[in-house]
């Protein structure tokens, strides 16, 4: 009986501790640089020749948009894909391409689709596709052929959408 009673104290003890603990934690959250925002416009300059890599910046533009929905900012968000990049932007990539990915491809095309789905407009540079050999019919759904993605960026930080590059 002893032992029950110490135990049930014990685990009282450590729910109460464990309750102030986190009512003490800071909240972690963006709200300094987001004050006042309605929306958050945002150019992501994706140059990345890495198919593990890309596919990890993939995952975190998406947590990155719902960050900033979780925060009350609508996100405005247009990836422009460049240089190597675009080697894994295909529905048929080169043997080279598949090779260097690392069976990496199909997640990539699964990430593309979510940030589409998330209305995230994303495109692919024809100056890239044409200099990696990328057949411009193959390029993956979600996915607009623009003609220079320079000529992109340059448009869309016109118009407000500060650059994120991404490397």
């Amino acid at each position: 009986m002893r032992n029950r009673s110490y135990a049930l104290l014990t685990g009282l003890l450590m729910f109460l501790v464990g309750g102030f603990v986190l009512a003490s934690s800071p909240v972690i959250n963006d709200q300094a640089a987001l004050n006042g925002l309605k929306t958050g416009k945002g150019v992501f300059l994706v140059d990345i020749g890495d198919a593990a890599k890309l596919n990890f910046y993939l995952e975190v533009i998406q947590g990155t948009h719902e960050g900033m929905r979780s925060q009350g900012v609508e996100p405005d968000f247009v990836l422009v894909y460049i240089g190597p990049s675009v080697k894994y932007l295909t529905t048929s990539p080169s043997e080279a391409a598949d090779e260097a990915a690392g069976g990496l491809l199909l997640e990539i095309e699964a990430n593309v689709g979510k940030l589409a789905a998330l209305g995230v407009r994303q495109e692919i540079c024809a100056v890239a596709t044409r200099v990696f050999g990328v057949d411009n019919g193959t390029v993956l759904p979600g996915l607009t052929l623009v003609g220079d993605g320079f000529i992109s960026l340059i448009g869309y930080q016109m118009q407000g959408y500060p650059l994120v590059p991404v490397f």
